[in-house]
């Protein structure tokens, strides 16, 4: 009888309609049934990529505000069995929570996360997973710690999750993941421990998603995600040096096939709605079944694999970022800011042409908060953002050959890659952000808020036009935001906490400012700053819709005594908006 590998995943959910992704370990129709009488039902045949089994379930007819207990069978041709929920499982029946644009929108969010076990050793290395503490919270497992209650009295689900980046590591294995590359190659050989092929990659987002409490919360909760570098490699496309230099190997091209077919199937795929999918070229081969194999399943494999070479070496002929609507309270951006970019030294930037006009097209008011999702934060330390501005100026030859060299090396080494160093593309979403702030691209929203990851500690920032940039145009009428979660399991080492912090909010601030100048980068037409943080803890966070406007906080988790099976939320820090 076919079982589950992975999932089910709860992916794409809107007011009457859901869709579950799962894989299975053999060809296999899968069938969801949804409601207290099971009257909605949604039935697919698995497809195959390099040898896995997928199906991604779409179950319609609901109602809005509802949650509808389901359940998932799969049938290999001898009969259909019910796989999901698992018998004897300790965790509440998943639910489709289906959305209601009426209430308050409530959503976590986070990023950078290793899948390590969960146990004294695994804890005393990677810190509490943060997700899998709020997995134990939300399923009533676990009670919060003692006063630190993130939301007594009234928790709720969240109607998403958010996964910002780094959702797994290809570049830095656990012992597990090495384990399995060993039996497969030698590792004495390029790649060594990194991921080569799809194969690996698979088997990597198995041992991310495969813990009960996690796989309970993804199950229950809809998921949206977007990659970041450590999804690829690290650093991946920070300039066109980094680039030649992956080319020029004998194992990057299968790597970076590999890491983007599995994306599409793993990631991307439940991003998308059920009109995307209806356009996705991808997803047209699976729905055609135009090469069936002896079991009813088409396989992708070769499709999917053109399709990941040519999206790598032609950005544009592909988007990654997506928006979703959450009627008039909300619009949600989740930008691509990896593979869309342009790195040639004379036209840099994070964005693309065609990239940079979907998002201005995006980037509007006429909702009470605009959320725009970027793995790599908009707004950085201030000094820390000039620094990269002028690695950036520094790189492309401000200061002669040798300081190009130089800035190449620097920016490569202490990752100088975020939005500050391609400053073409911050000024446009600066003026985007402005316009849209002021009331200049239809109904200006109580705020624009940036939700990002990756630089393994949070905070947030609040900005406003420079002097020069208010007497230019009409006054701010939204609170413009940058809120950071990171990591959810994968602390920075203490001496490196000290560190970032002494060198992003301190040794950065008047140096960034004067070196910038020197290589004449332009001034931001904003200004920022630190209004809480930065804390280094694996953090969760929550952003919820109030009136009038946002609370947002972190939860991390402790372990009380030696049960590290079941650690306590407990929260760290909160923001109200406004």
């Amino acid at each position: 009888m076919s079982a589950l590998v992975l999932g089910p995943l709860l992916r794409h959910v809107d007011e009457t309609s859901a869709s579950i992704w799962v894989e299975t370990d053999a060809s296999a129709l899968v069938t969801v049934r949804a409601g207290d009488e099971q009257e909605h039902v949604g039935s697919t045949r698995t497809f195959r990529v390099h040898g896995h089994h997928y199906a991604l379930v779409h179950v319609d007819g609901m109602s809005k505000g509802g949650k509808y207990p389901y359940t998932v069978e799969v049938d290999d041709g001898s009969g259909a069995k019910q796989v999901w929920p698992e018998a004897g499982s300790p965790y509440p029946p998943s639910l489709i929570p289906t959305l209601d644009h009426e209430k308050p929108l409530r959503m976590a969010f986070g990023s950078c996360r290793t899948a390590v076990e969960h146990d004294a050793a695994g804890n005393k290395t990677h810190g509490v997973d943060a997700l899998r503490a709020y997995a134990l919270r939300m399923a009533g497992v676990t009670e919060a710690t003692e006063g630190g209650d993130p939301d007594p009295g009234r928790v709720r689900w969240p109607d998403l999750v958010l996964f910002l980046g780094d959702q797994v590591y290809a570049d830095e294995t656990t012992p597990a993941m090495r384990e399995f590359i060993s039996e497969r190659r030698d590792i004495e050989q390029a790649p060594w421990t990194e991921l080569k092929d799809y194969e690996e990659y698979a088997h990597l987002y198995l041992l991310a998603w495969n813990d009960p409490a996690n796989r309970w919360l993804l199950s229950t909760v809809p998921s949206a995600m977007i990659f970041d570098d450590h999804d690829i490699r690290d650093d991946w496309n920070t300039s066109k040096a980094w680039k030649d230099e992956m080319e020029a190997t004998d194992w990057w091209h299968s790597r970076i096939v590999g890491g983007l077919a599995s994306y599409w199937v793993y990631q991307h795929l439940g991003n998308m709605t059920p009109e995307e999918r209806n356009a996705d070229p991808i997803w047209n081969r699976v729905e055609a079944r135009d090469a069936f194999d002896a079991d009813g399943e088409i396989d992708i494999s070769e499709a999917l694999d053109e399709f990941a070479d040519r999206a790598d070496q032609e950005p544009t002929s592909y988007r990654w970022s997506y928006v979703r609507q959450y009627g008039s309270q909300a619009r949600l951006v989740v930008i691509d800011s990896r593979a869309a970019r342009v790195l040639e030294e004379d036209q840099r930037s994070l964005l693309d042409e065609a990239e940079m006009e979907w998002l201005d097209d995006q980037m509007r008011g006429d909702v009470d908060h605009l959320l725009v999702g970027t793995s790599l934060p908009y707004l950085l330390a201030p000094g820390l953002h000039y620094v990269e501005a002028f690695n950036e100026a520094l790189s492309g030859g401000a200061w002669g050959a040798r300081g190009a060299k130089l800035g190449e090396k620097l920016r490569q080494g202490v990752d100088l890659e975020h939005w500050a160093a391609f400053q073409d593309a911050f000024q446009q979403v600066a003026r985007m952000t402005l316009e849209t702030s002021r009331g200049q691209r239809g109904r200006a929203p109580t705020t624009v808020t940036f939700l990002s990851g990756d630089v393994h500690h949070s905070y947030v920032s609040e900005a406003r036009p420079t002097r020069q940039e208010a007497r230019s145009g009409p006054p701010l009428q939204s609170r413009i935001i940058q809120a950071v979660c990171s990591p959810i399991r994968n602390p920075l080492q203490r001496e490196w906490r000290y560190a970032t912090a002494v060198a992003s909010y301190g040794v950065a601030g008047p140096l960034g400012h004067v070196v910038a100048r020197s290589a004449k980068v332009p001034d931001a037409p904003l200004r920022w700053r630190l209004a809480r943080g930065p804390w280094f803890d694996n953090n969760l966070a929550t952003l919820e819709i109030t009136e009038p406007g946002l609370r947002i906080w972190w939860a991390t988790g402790d372990v009380e005594g030696d049960d590290h099976a079941h650690p306590r939320l407990r929260s760290v820090s909160e923001v109200t908006v406004p």
